[in-house]
């Protein structure tokens, strides 16, 4: 079925009060140090391989650890979400991802060689194990905060954080590690994050439970199709009544849906691209550009704040669309496919040498991939609010596969090819299948129904 968006006023938004937009905006603050956490090990990844004496394979594989766990614990971490809310979830995320970057910097410890290629194996998998939960309770708090005609850009100002994690931290990054040396990237960056777990605790509420949320506010979100009893117990809630399904018949229930698989593959190409650009680009432009270390984290920022820029323009462009009348199936489509097409343009740097042009060959790709990076958007419009968090544990489960096979594959290109080349290829062709993947399988997006018996 589609779904119904409540007519709202210009005007009216804003006179009913902001309170949501204060949880947004925390949001983008944790997904910035999210995202800035997984890429030290790409920032840190040239002079901490000569450190260690790390071949390209290995890299590869140090690259991948994050994903390994990541994607084995998106279940477990959006069941959790449901289990127990978002608040404390989240919170207990955020400080042990923080915890394990900070071990990272002292792999060093171990020595050269096999151990410290697998002691930073290990702490890197810990730190995808804690970030697990982290996508999916974004997408529950914007389900329960927003208004359908507003999630679309909520969800892209939080989904653009991972391009301004690039913007801000990188060039840090690049400075410490230049001046005091790798592990101080990992000690910096654990303990930011740190902070700001502490931070979320005095920030986030449900709907319900927020001290400053007036009652305005919260009739606009529950007229505009905001879950806000997402998190209150199961009494409050209208499936109270009806014996629970297992999570088994639940998972069931979303992979038999088309639109679903659709969305899945989308998103498992559209994160090929995120993780290029967090894991290898930095080595890219040291090692096929002859960059310098602290150059590549400044360049690196270049294309991120067109990713940045472009995932915001992707969000505020469908929810647009979806006010002007278009259906919510043409007002998220449109986005992803042009922003797809763009990313292809990152193939054309294997037939240019200046500098400059690559970089701007990548910012147009990396501004193209923030366009169509909506997926999150989309699972916020389809998934059944009672199982929202296990929705969005599938749907980034599937999405990052590609964070473990992605580092692999490109790793193995570089070892056997000696060139980049075929990797900007693979890169592209992901783009490609995501675009095919939207127009051929999706159909039309709408809000599913969960039945009382969803293996029935």
């Amino acid at each position: 079925m589609s779904i119904d968006v409540a007519p709202t006023s210009a005007t009216g938004s804003t006179a009913i009060g902001k309170v949501r937009f204060t949880i947004v905006a925390m949001l983008f603050a944790v997904t910035m140090v999210n995202y800035a956490d997984r890429a030290t090990i790409a920032i840190a990844g040239p002079a901490l391989s000569k450190s260690l004496a790390m071949s390209s394979v290995e890299m590869g594989f140090v690259f991948s650890a994050f994903g390994w766990s990541y994607v084995l614990c998106q279940i477990p971490g959006g069941w959790l979400l449901d289990r127990f809310g978002s608040k404390p979830v989240y919170f207990a995320s955020i400080f042990f991802w923080s915890l394990f970057t900070i071990m990272q910097g002292g792999v060093w410890l171990l020595g050269a060689g096999a151990a410290a290629v697998g002691g930073l194996f290990a702490l890197r998998f810990l730190v995808g194990l804690a970030e697990a939960p982290s996508f999916p309770a974004n997408a529950r708090i914007v389900a329960a905060w927003f208004p359908a005609n507003e999630r679309g850009t909520a969800s892209a100002i939080f989904n653009s954080a991972q391009y301004f994690a690039t913007v801000l931290f990188a060039p840090i990054m690049g400075f410490i590690t230049v001046t005091y040396g790798w592990p101080f990237t990992f000690y910096f960056m654990g303990g930011v994050g740190v902070i700001v777990s502490l931070i979320w605790l005095k920030v986030v509420y449900s709907p319900k439970d927020h001290p400053r949320l007036s009652a305005g506010e919260l009739d606009y979100l529950a007229r505009g199709g905001a879950l806000v009893n997402m998190d209150q117990p199961p009494a409050a809630t209208v499936a109270a009544a009806a014996k629970p399904a297992a999570p088994a018949d639940h998972i069931l229930f979303l992979l038999r849906s088309r639109m679903m698989i659709g969305i899945y593959l989308g998103q498992f190409c559209i994160n090929a691209i995120t993780y290029f650009f967090i894991t290898w680009f930095p080595v890219y432009l040291v090692q096929q550009r002859g960059m310098s270390i602290l150059n590549a984290g400044l360049v690196a920022s270049i294309p991120a704040i067109c990713g940045f820029l472009g995932g915001v323009l992707g969000g505020v462009w469908s929810d647009f669309l979806l006010r002007r009348g278009h259906t919510l199936t043409f007002a998220r489509k449109v986005p992803i496919v042009v922003g797809m097409l763009l990313s292809m343009a990152m193939i054309l740097c294997n037939y240019v040498d200046a500098r400059w042009l690559v970089v701007l060959i990548m910012a147009l790709s990396f501004f193209g991939k923030g366009i169509g990076a909506l997926g999150w958007a989309v699972i916020s419009d389809t998934v059944p609010r009672q199982i929202a968090g296990l929705s969005g544990g599938l749907f980034n489960m599937f999405g990052n596969i590609s964070s473990i096979t992605t580092p692999i594959i490109i790793g193995y290109i570089i070892q056997g090819t000696g060139s980049f080349d075929g990797a900007l290829i693979f890169i592209g062709a992901n783009a490609l299948v995501a675009i095919l993947s939207y127009l051929v399988i999706v159909g039309e997006i709408r809000r599913m129904e969960l039945r009382e018996s969803p293996s029935a």
